[in-house]
């Protein structure tokens, strides 16, 4: 794991939901912050990015349109400059739908991609899956 900058956006996310937290520690201190939860909307009129394989679950289709929703919510956000840094922490799945999904402008932001479901964590737990391993 590197440094998490101060202020950097650390986005915890499953198929079901996201957590927008932010560090407020400094040097390699990391201390979060909860700004926003994120949650699915409207899933049912917009559906998912993309062809999707018919065998899909509505489930699977609903985590995958909340995905787009997601990685639109944070392309927004890097076009305004709403954030300099970028963590994104997701599942296997989720990480694999939004990546293809991010803006060049948010995929140069990112500092970390964590593989791990914390979306249900406590922020102690979060804040030490962040720490620096050197």
């Amino acid at each position: 794991m590197k440094k998490i900058p101060t202020g950097a956006w650390i986005v915890v996310a499953d198929g079901g939901g996201a957590r927008l937290l932010r560090n407020v520690g400094s040097g390699l201190v990391v201390s979060l912050e909860q700004v926003e939860v994120i949650e699915p909307k409207d899933l049912a009129n917009e559906g998912p990015a993309g062809r999707q394989p018919p065998e899909r679950s509505s489930a699977e289709i609903d985590e995958a349109t909340f995905a787009k929703q997601l990685a639109r919510r944070l392309n927004a956000a890097a076009l305004k400059n709403e954030f300099a840094h970028l963590v994104l922490a997701a599942d296997p799945q989720t990480l694999g739908q939004i990546r293809p999904l991010l803006h060049e402008e948010t995929s140069k932001r990112m500092v970390e991609e964590l593989n791990k479901t914390l979306f249900h964590a406590p922020l102690a737990d979060i804040e030490r899956a962040l720490k620096p391993t050197w």
